[in-house]
């Protein structure tokens, strides 16, 4: 299993780089396709439609496919993507090409964090993620690189080449998805002959749908910094594009390293109150960038960036105590798919608001997102205690040692 882990970490780096790639580069892309900047609503929502759709799907797929070749083609489809969007000669292809970068994007995530967390400790769930920033990291350097001359096509080429390669490396390595199966004995109940039951049975699960809300508050959150975070420090903060994709990158960045921590932390920690304390830091992030004292208040975005870090990866470890293990890849793939539409929906709002009003407004909407947040997390807690106090007897993990 320690081959297989280490391919699945090289895999997250995969997850995160197409993430931030477009956020980076809309602030030049739009201006080459004489769009409007409020555009980038549009565009995230096609692969947002995209993500949720195969998010749905994963745990049928998952079932029947297995999880390795489920990562491998939906790898590939994300390096088809963004070859396709680096080469579009219009918006239309680009639509086109976001659906594919969101279905490919929607199945790898579910298949990928409902392995790691049916079958590994809570230290791998949070450096995985920190892998994923990685890749969300990368990206907007990349871009910026290239922005400095205006070519936005060529940082997309340039993440082509390392999503094709993990695609390859995939491939490559199926069968020790099968071995790892045969040996945890995977092939059980939870995976292939769980009772078939609709998506409303498995969604009215207690606590299933303040989860969902849960994740979807705060996807909001991080995918406004992602779509949006380099054009507020443009045009909130006064800086040139190239140096505004810098910025967030710091973002992304502070989630790497809180997603570090919060996997040393959470030998001690549990995964709730990792999930309250990243919330606390991230306000302070939140006060930091509504200060008035220019592009200094940025570095607020490096305390944001940190206190996101344990959430997302917390609440999806999280789901097999809470919720059980039988259906946990179809509840994983609710959260992929509602949460993304509920992140989406705010992506949209907030672009056009922000494009007819200010920009400046954003991280007071984050202070008060955070705020419902943490009393959903709460009413969450006391919900799924019973649960939670009993254990997974009703069909725990599969943790290996690691």
């Amino acid at each position: 299993m320690t081959t297989l882990l280490v391919i699945i970490y090289i895999t997250f780096i995969s997850l995160g780089l197409p993430d931030s790639l477009f956020g980076a580069a809309w602030p030049v892309m739009h201006a080459s396709f004489g769009l409007p900047e409020s555009y980038a609503a549009m565009f995230s929502l096609v692969t947002g439609v995209g993500a949720s759709i195969s998010s749905f799907f994963a745990g049928r797929l998952i079932r029947r496919y297995g999880t390795g070749l489920v990562t491998f083609f939906s790898v590939l489809l994300t390096a088809v993507a963004l070859i396709g969007i680096s080469v579009s000669p219009s918006t239309a292809f680009v639509f086109g090409f976001c659906l594919l970068l969101g279905l490919g994007a929607g199945a790898v995530d579910s298949g990928l964090n409902n392995f790691v967390v049916l079958h590994y400790k809570a230290i791998h769930m949070n450096w995985l993620h920190c892998f994923w920033g990685v890749g969300v990291t990368a990206s907007p350097l990349i871009m910026s690189r290239f922005l400095a001359g205006g070519d936005w096509r060529g940082g997309y080429r340039t993440v082509f080449y390392i999503q094709i390669g993990i695609a390859m490396l995939l491939l490559l390595t199926l069968p020790l998805w099968k071995k790892a199966a045969e040996e945890k004995q995977l092939y059980t109940k939870t995976e292939k002959t769980a009772e078939k039951k609709s998506f409303w049975q498995i969604f009215k699960t207690p606590g299933v749908p303040l989860s969902v809300l849960s994740i979807g508050l705060y996807c909001a959150m991080e995918f406004v910094v992602g779509t949006w975070g380099a054009s507020y420090a443009v045009n909130s903060k006064g800086l040139a594009p190239d140096e505004a994709a810098r910025w967030v990158s710091l973002f992304f960045g502070g989630i790497m390293l809180g997603r570090f921590l919060a996997g040393i932390i959470s030998i001690k920690v549990s995964d709730k109150n990792l999930i309250r304390g990243g919330i606390v830091i991230s306000v302070l992030g939140m006060v930091l960038l509504a200060l008035p004292i220019g592009a200094s208040s940025l570095m607020g975005l490096l305390l944001l960036g940190l206190g996101f870090g344990p959430i997302y990866p917390s609440t999806i470890h999280i789901i097999p105590e809470r919720f059980g293990a039988e259906y946990s890849a179809d509840i994983t793939g609710y959260h992929m798919g509602l949460g993304y539409t509920l992140s989406y929906a705010a992506q949209i709002t907030f672009g056009f608001a922000a494009v007819a009003y200010s920009y400046d407004f954003m991280p007071y909407m984050f202070l008060v997102i955070a705020a419902a947040l943490l009393v959903l997390e709460e009413a969450l807690n006391k919900k799924t205690a019973k649960r939670a106090v009993s254990g997974l007897t009703a069909g725990g993990r599969y943790e290996t040692e690691i």
